[in-house]
């Protein structure tokens, strides 16, 4: 039986099977920790270290950042080297310095929540950092906010290669495509796209152009579950 006009009830929201969450400069604002690290390094080695280094830095996979730094360096320093520093470094930062919630993650996450989304934490960072930076934020809101965590190392393959989007949706039993990914680099932004995922990006450090299936806002601030899924739905039709 029916219900009458007058007890009709507006139907439930349309809302993304998951939403994928970067880590550095979405999540959690760590990007100047990471510049403490660099520039703690280059320091060593009696070589100059900008903004401009770090900008080309944001978002690529560790291997490649240290490529860069070992390139910028010059002899005698080697990838061996500069790896190891950067992981002493990056942890002891990571657990001494503040990590701060991006603003809006911390709500959006809750919120997704509670509307029974599930989430994963989607990283190109090692697996020490990404426990770290759990341990300094989560407490706010329970470690089992995130129903599975990626990070490098895991895979042979990480951003911007989508493998580890397309693992954290396997893990989860859901089709990529009727997720969201939460980016704000064009290393991630491409792993994600790649993904078949629809992506929404928050630029930090670099500027990133609205694209098919990329999606660009301003802050976290501007999103809830009911907007994403009304997006993801546009993005891939559920029949």
């Amino acid at each position: 039986m029916t219900a009458p006009d007058d007890m009709a009830t507006d139907p439930m929201p349309h809302l993304p099977d998951a939403v994928f969450f970067d880590m550095d400069g979405l999540l959690v604002e760590t990007e100047h920790i990471w510049y403490l690290a660099e520039t703690g390094i280059m320091e060593m080695f009696d070589v100059p270290w900008g903004p401009e280094h770090q900008g080309a830095l944001v978002g690529g996979p560790v291997d490649l950042a240290v490529d860069y730094m070992v390139a910028h360096a010059g002899e005698p320093h080697t990838h061996a080297e500069v790896l190891s520093l950067l992981v002493v470094s990056m942890e002891r930062l990571m657990r001494t310095e503040p990590v701060h919630w991006r603003p809006g993650a911390k709500d959006l996450l809750l919120a997704l929540e509670a509307a029974g989304v599930p989430c994963a934490l989607v990283s190109a960072s090692w697996r020490n950092l990404v426990d770290a930076v759990c341990d300094a934020v989560l407490h706010d809101v329970g470690h089992g906010v995130f129903a599975t965590t990626v990070a490098s190392g895991e895979l042979e393959r990480t951003k911007p290669f989508p493998d580890p989007y397309l693992l954290a949706a396997e893990r989860l039993g859901v089709d990529p495509r009727r997720c969201v990914v939460l980016e704000d680099s064009h290393t991630g932004v491409t792993a994600g796209v790649a993904s078949g995922a629809l992506v929404v990006a928050v630029p930090s450090l670099v500027p990133i152009e609205p694209a098919e299936g990329l999606i660009v806002v301003g802050s976290l601030t501007e999103l809830t579950p009911q907007l994403l899924g009304e997006w993801s739905h546009d993005w891939c039709p559920r029949t």
